[in-house]
């Protein structure tokens, strides 16, 4: 293995290549007679004082690298830097300041929200006691040496490289607690270890610094187009004839990892500085000319700086002033009277003192964290500190504060900034229990089971009226809030009917298997205190049921735990071996009502119908039907339309419960917004929202407040368990690492119920869990929720804020952190609308032909149809579907299409589910380990050779990838970056199969823009990844060749006149940016037409990164079209585009009308628009490419109206900067078959 030149080379080597590479960069080129080459053991001497002085270059043309390594200037242009001939940006730190220095008196580094260092006193170096001008000395040394070692791509600054260049230069042996000085006496003026200004000099991981090395010289070929005789290949190679993920691996060892025997790697020690950001170059939103350089843009991303002698230089003169300046800090403190020998302390035992917590120690295994080192270095270092750090108590205390007090705390916090808006905290107050009683009577073993099981002595008032009815014969349906107590509803009745009969039987379904999980236990504790119903068998049957259990929990089972996928794909089609549990079924409780929304609600409505139509049949039509919803605008409808209302039952109406009975504590919710980069600066945009994020969830922990923290997608969620772990270290309070976990879709369900049962018993917390924890699995009493962003609806936002403070006297609170999206400064602007919308209204399409069909024909194949007695449960019309659709008998019975058969279920997908997993191994372990399984569609965006898989915040490296075997091979690495995939998404029509005409007064007018409707492509392509650092910084760019992932829909889509785009031209006015704001404008309206949910119906949203590359030309160009498409469905789709076809011509109508109204306006903070025309919560490209004006001509070139050029502002518009178009005039599809005019009607899908 390599790390740097040390395992390269050998030892003597590396340290000779450090020497020699250092002094032929002070010289700018060979001594004559210098023969050395790069692996000769001769050893150079580098002199210190031939350094530039600090007149050679100007500080403030420095540029840094992330972390600190220089690199040299390519000899062509890197796709991961910026377009040749622009001007370089500059030193910059992330607070604003541009790092200069006054020599020794300069004021030092300002932090954000702290009080400017007083300037200490300016020494001579000659003034300074003996120890510190030999510390001097050696900080010179390792300054120069390290420098020009950065330079060279095969050299990594390890001790080992550096010591004897260094040596060398100081004339006398460089020690460990030497460099450790130098690393406090900096950390003491400049903060902690991680700050711009001191160094990092610990053990890391071998494997990671690897990593680095080897992944640039790898991608060499990608990067400059020479060609290297050691590397051929332009992505990592993951076979281990040709070198395997690094290169140099061999047959030996690839068969070590297949079988898990690779031994751990070791740690090496290592040295650099830490140095500054950079500053941006903004163009002129007009001009394009570069201005403002401090003026840091929202979502811009750094670009790699080139290197030259001078800008070295300069740099290592800026270090030594910093070193100058902090050494006199730390004098300033002491009497410095006759060199130390004064009545004051001595500073120079005082430095060695503090450089004891800087000397570094290697972890015994990579899994341990040397706490000592770390409590002590924060405490000398700047850090946080622990115990007396602002409230925050030694350890995690099991009796809190109260939330009002420790939301004081942290407002009083020295990092606080103002981050709660104005009128973002509400608070809601306590609300009392209110009891009511049972209409009937309990028997003595229910009663003593619920006092035994659950605490249970009196009923709240919404529990007895739910049971009441149910007692009664009627359907019942409850939509109180979370943790209310609704388990009890559908549990009790169920319990009280097996003591009547034994022989009852009870189905339960839950969107979710952990729900049903969790519910399983819930009913088997109440169960167990009741003698003559202990041992009746409760189970669940869903996917991960053994198959030979199947048949006993089928014949025993008194209660099942399942699913809608369950019941539509193996209970209903086997509906003649479940038929002794369906006559006995007495109860039928879904849980989480408000799930079955849109496409999914239409669906589970017609498997429901499916199975009262199959228990009729089998004389049981007095089940009775208990379900439970977050608070909604309609509950009672909405469960009419799932269960539908039959003949028979028309006399019992449903009984609604929606006054809640149950006790709350006091909850504050608070806005929270993150900061800018420059306080009280808007320019510099916001700073990360994962990391205030990380800063906070760590703040609440540590004072004993369970936090549960909720992120949209599962990449977020792994980014905040590693930002946590690694903020918990920052504050010295690393034993707590282990009560904090990740929870998200993907892990084991061995994993998933580990963390759940941890969490409930209180071993964790603090939990950061995708929606996956949204759906009421019962995790405990929590006293904070956390949400990341906003959660696309505010219905998410209220069932997530749901989660916590459900307990009578227990305070709680709810935090909403605001990203830089543009829906969340919305909120964050507007809290009043968090607060005062009301609850939406859930809806349910029957009416979908696709759905309904899919349905007609599994029902066909369950029980032959009879359209006069069935059109009640699957609606009129039903003769003529079957007549068109189904296969009749001699009976005028209606059986399943021989496309459909044998089994019908398997066409009609009713959600998402993917059969394909690759499994995710840990080779690092012995036996290797299944860390978890990823679906097949995220695999290609998460698992290529190189990649780095996060998995409960630890880094993960992908060394080997096989899609043939469904396998990915892992091992644990420390690194300090992540890869993001590079990749873009193209979606394309194919084929046209009908066509409708849009806006303009004739029909004949050949410039009358025109609808279509038929086959979609949507094509994934991932030709790349960054290596990106803490701060989202660009470190490499690698090249990996993995083919595209194509799926296929049905969509609709609008071709943009070559007149719109003409006036897009003339006005300047980005092409890809009107077309993306259009289609957003469209979306937003698409459930005023046709019953769907946000992401039912997609588009090819705009990527900023690669519609504003900046470059003269661009290969890829896209047409110039408005594309939607079903997003679920497979290739047939869901007929949800296909019904946004027939209101075309209104939806456009709308849109324009929508953006035209908005109060947003035209002007230059406007462009992007608001949500209220053109910006959306769904977006994932965060709404970044966008242009309201713009929009505007589109839609009107599409509907023929008039465009008023005089009344549209002149581009290029504020934060799109000039560049080529990526868009071009778009051409027709082939296949189309045009409508006649007064068809309305679709064109009939043929089968497939």
């Amino acid at each position: 293995m390599m790390v740097g030149a040390a395992t390269t080379l050998g030892n003597e080597e590396a340290r000779a290549t450090a020497s020699n590479t250092a002094g032929e960069a002070i010289s700018g080129k060979r001594k004559r007679g210098d023969t050395t080459g790069p692996g000769d053991k001769q050893v150079i001497t580098i002199d210190c004082d031939d350094v530039a002085s600090p007149a050679a270059a100007s500080e403030s043309d420095v540029p840094l690298a992330a972390g600190g390594n220089p690199k040299p200037k390519p000899k062509r242009k890197s796709q991961a830097r910026g377009q040749a001939g622009k001007k370089k940006p500059s030193v910059k730190n992330e607070d604003g300041d541009d790092g200069s220095d006054n020599g020794g008196s300069a004021a030092g580094p300002k932090k954000a929200g702290a009080p400017a260092k007083p300037a200490p006193t300016a020494r001579n170096v000659d003034d300074w006691p003996e120890w510190f001008r030999s510390l001097e000395k050696t900080h010179r040394a390792l300054n120069l040496v390290f420098t020009f070692c950065c330079t060279r791509k095969h050299l990594l600054t390890t001790f080992d490289t550096i010591k004897t260049a260094v040596e060398v230069n100081t004339g006398s042996p460089l020690q460990e607690d030497t460099v450790a000085a130098i690393a406090a006496v900096l950390s003491s003026y400049f903060g902690s270890a991680s700050e711009a200004g001191t160094i990092r000099f610990e053990y890391v991981d071998e494997l990671s610094l690897q990593l680095d090395v080897q992944g640039s010289e790898r991608d060499e070929v990608f990067k400059t187009g020479s060609n290297s005789s050691r590397f051929t290949a332009q992505g990592p190679a993951a076979d281990a004839s040709v070198g395997g993920i690094t290169g140099r691996e061999d047959l030996a060892t690839a068969a070590a990892a297949a079988h898990g025997d690779i031994e751990p790697s070791k740690e090496v020690l290592f040295f650099e500085f830490i140095d500054e950001g950079l500053k941006r170059e903004v163009p002129h939103p007009r001009t394009g000319e570069p201005s403002k350089p401090t003026r840091m843009l929202k979502d811009e991303r750094l670009r790699m700086p080139v290197y030259g002698q001078k800008q070295m230089s300069g740099l290592i003169e800026k270090r030594n002033k910093r070193f100058m300046t902090a050494v006199n800090a730390f004098l300033d403190q002491f009497d410095l009277t006759n060199n130390g020998d004064g009545e004051g302390e001595d500073p120079v035992e005082a430095l060695k003192r503090a450089a004891e917590a800087f000397i570094p120690v290697p972890s015994t295994t990579p899994d341990v964290i040397i706490e000592e080192q770390l409590a002590r270095r924060n405490g000398n270092g700047g850090g946080s500190g622990t115990g007396n750090g602002h409230g925050i108590p030694e350890s995690i205390p099991a009796e809190r504060k109260t939330i009002p007090e420790i939301v004081d705390e942290l407002k009083h916090s020295p990092w606080y900034s103002g981050q709660v808006v104005a009128d973002g905290h509400r608070v809601f107050e306590e609300q009392e229990p209110i009891y009511g009683d049972l209409e009937f009577l309990l028997s003595q073993d229910m009663v003593n089971a619920l006092y035994n099981a659950k605490g249970i002595t009196q009923f709240y008032v919404h529990q007895t009226e739910a049971i009441n009815a149910l007692h009664a014969g009627r359907h019942v349906v409850v939509s109180t809030s979370t943790s209310s107590g609704k388990s009890l509803i559908f549990q009790l009745p169920v319990v009280h009917a097996l003591e009547q009969d034994p022989l009852s039987r009870a189905m339960y379904i839950f969107p979710t298997k952990a729900l049903a999980q969790d519910q399983k236990r819930s009913l088997r504790d109440l169960l167990a205190f009741m003698p003559a119903l202990c041992n009746i068998l409760v189970e669940t049957f869903d996917g991960d049921t053994p198959w030979k259990e199947r048949d006993y929990i089928r014949e025993e089972a008194r209660v099942i735990f399942t699913n809608p996928d369950m019941l539509h794909a193996s209970i209903l089609p086997n509906e003649s071996r479940w038929r002794s549990f369906l006559q006995r079924l007495e109860y039928v409780v879904v849980d989480e009502l408000h799930y079955y929304n849109g496409l999914m609600g239409s669906h589970m409505a017609f498997i429901m119908r499916r199975l009262r139509r199959v228990c009729a049949a089998l004389g049981n039509r007095h089940v009775r039907f208990i379900s439970c919803s977050a608070t909604v605008a309609n509950p009672r409808g909405h469960f009419e339309t799932i269960f539908g209302v039959m003949d028979w039952e028309r006399d019992r109406p449903v009984q609604l419960v929606d006054f809640d009975g149950s006790p709350s504590g006091r909850k504050d919710f608070l806005c929270w917004n993150t900061p800018y980069r420059v306080p009280g600066d808007p320019s510099s945009g916001r700073g990360r929202a994962l990391f205030e994020c990380a800063r906070l969830f760590c703040e609440l922990i540590l004072r004993g407040v369970r936090v549960i923290a909720f992120c949209r997608v599962r990449e977020q969620c792994e980014k905040l368990v590693g930002a946590v772990q690694q903020e918990l270290e920052r504050m010295g309070r690393p034993e707590c690492i282990t009560r904090v976990m990740g929870y998200r879709g993907g892990y084991t369900a061995q994993d998933r119920r580990r963390i759940e049962s941890d969490m409930f018993s209180g071993r964790l917390v603090g939990i950061v869990a995708t929606t996956a924890l949204e759906l009421g699995v019962d995790i405990g009493s929590l006293d904070c929720v956390m949400t990341w962003g906003f959660p696309y609806s505010i219905a998410n936002l209220r069932q997530q804020s749901g989660r916590a403070g459900r307990r009578q006297g227990r305070d709680s609170l709810s935090i909403l952190v605001g990203d830089a999206f543009a829906t969340d400064q919305y909120y964050m602007q507007n809290p009043d609308k968090l607060f005062d919308q009301p609850h939406g209204s859930l809806q349910v399409d029957l009416e979908n032909m696709l759905v309904r069909e899919g349905h007609v024909q599994c029902a066909a194949s369950e029980m032959p149809i009879r359209p006069a007695e069935d059109e009640q449960y699957f609606g009129a019309g039903l003769a003529k579907l079957c007549a068109e659709r189904l296969m009749p008998d001699e009976q005028g019975f209606y059986h399943s299409h021989d496309h459909f058969r044998p089994q019908p279920w398997k066409l009609v997908a009713i959600r998402d589910g993917e059969d394909e997993h690759f499994a995710i191994v840990d080779i690092g372990r012995n036996p290797p380990v299944v860390l978890e399984e990823l679906e097949a569609s995220r695999a290609t965006f998460t698992i290529y050779d190189g990649a780095i898989f996060l998995h409960q915040g630890t880094t993960y490296l992908v060394r080997e990838f096989n899609p043939e075997r469904g396998i990915a091979r892992v091992e644990r690495v420390r690194v300090d970056w992540t890869t993001q995939q590079r990749d873009f998404t193209d979606v394309d029509p194919i084929e046209t199969q009908a066509i409708r005409r849009i806006g303009g007064d004739g029909d004949d007018n050949p410039s009358v823009a025109r609808a279509y409707l038929g086959r979609i492509r949507i094509s994934q392509h991932v030709f790349g990844y960054f290596k990106i650092d803490k701060r989202e910084r660009i470190l490499d760019a690698v090249q990996v060749d993995n083919p595209p992932v194509v799926r296929y829909s049905r969509g609709t889509w609008l071709d943009v006149p070559a007149s719109g785009l003409a006036v897009l031209e003339r006005r300047r006015l980005h092409m890809a940016a009107a077309i993306h704001a259009a289609e957003h404008a469209v979306l937003s309206l698409l459930p005023n037409f046709v019953i769907s949910l946000p992401g039912d119906v997609r588009t090819e949203c705009k990527n900023g990164l690669k519609e504003f590359k900046g470059k003269p030309v661009t290969q890829r160009k896209r047409p110039a079209r408005l594309t939607f498409y079903d997003a679920k469905g497979g290739a047939n789709g869901t007929g949800l585009t296909a019904k946004a076809f027939d209101f075309m011509d209104m939806l456009l109508h709308q849109a324009l009308t929508r953006i035209e109204s908005c109060d947003c306006g035209y002007a230059e903070d406007s462009s992007r628009g608001c949500l209220e025309c053109i910006a959306s919560p769904n977006c994932h490209e965060a709404n970044s490419v966008m242009s309201k004006a713009g929009a505007v001509v589109v839609l009107r070139s599409l509907l023929g109206l008039p465009i008023h050029e005089d009344s549209l502002p002149m581009g290029p518009e504020l934060g799109i900067p000039p560049g080529p178009e990526t868009v071009v005039l778009a051409q027709p599809v082939p296949g189309a078959r045009e409508m006649a005019p007064s068809d309305v009607t679709i064109v009939k899908m043929e089968e497939s």
